[in-house]
């Protein structure tokens, strides 16, 4: 991986964002289906839940919004289109399910923003751009579940609408290390800036 990360580097990739002055924390999609036994879209990602979790405590303490992204469908109806029938697993995620829900801890509370979405990124088809505006957001530390799937959708549309995404590889997680690993380095050279949890920890202020 550092022999790739070079190259791109050499050719005119990664070079940094850095942090504005307003930023968000983006909690993506953690809820129960990642981290339940049985369930298909069971993970690896205790520790990334964990790291979220110190995240979303630090930027409540400072004052600075937290906003929580999931996924729901309506049982038996086709919204979702054709990555609900790509992907089957997504049926977990079906109104009523508990598979969907949230975690205790991180969970929302009164007063955070909860975008709710068919897609895999949180800016597809949603309100989440208008609302990041209208707080004046220009920073959003993304964090949350799959690295590969709804965290990197979110970070390239987090740029293409004009916010700095910085991607906390400490607080994403996946199905594989490999997966995870693939992608940040890609989301690094492309379209965001990965940072760790200190680092992180050190923009909310």
């Amino acid at each position: 991986m550092s022999d790739l990360a070079d190259d791109y580097r050499r050719h005119g990739f990664a070079a940094r964002l850095g942090p504005g002055i307003r930023p968000a924390v983006l909690v993506i999609d953690v809820c129960a289906a990642y981290l339940t036994d049985g369930s298909p879209l069971r993970a690896p990602v205790e520790d990334a839940v964990r790291a979220t979790a110190r995240l979303v405590a630090r930027a409540r303490a400072v004052g600075r919004p937290v906003v929580f992204t999931r996924v729901s469908y309506r049982p038996g109806s086709a919204d979702g289109g054709l990555f609900r029938r790509k992907v089957p697993a997504l049926n977990a995620f079906e109104e009523g399910n508990p598979l969907g829900d949230f975690l205790a801890d991180p969970a929302p509370l009164p007063g955070d923003v909860v975008v709710t979405k068919q897609y895999a990124s949180g800016f597809h088809g949603t309100s989440l751009a208008a609302t990041l505006t209208a707080q004046q957001i220009d920073t959003v530390l993304v964090t949350g579940l799959t690295t590969s799937g709804c965290v990197r959708a979110t970070a390239t549309d987090a740029l293409q609408h004009g916010f700095r995404p910085l991607v906390v590889a400490d607080a994403c997680g996946d199905r594989d290390p490999r997966l995870h690993a693939a992608n940040l380095l890609d989301l690094d050279a492309k379209y965001a800036d990965v940072i760790d949890l200190d680092t992180a920890l050190t923009v909310l202020h």
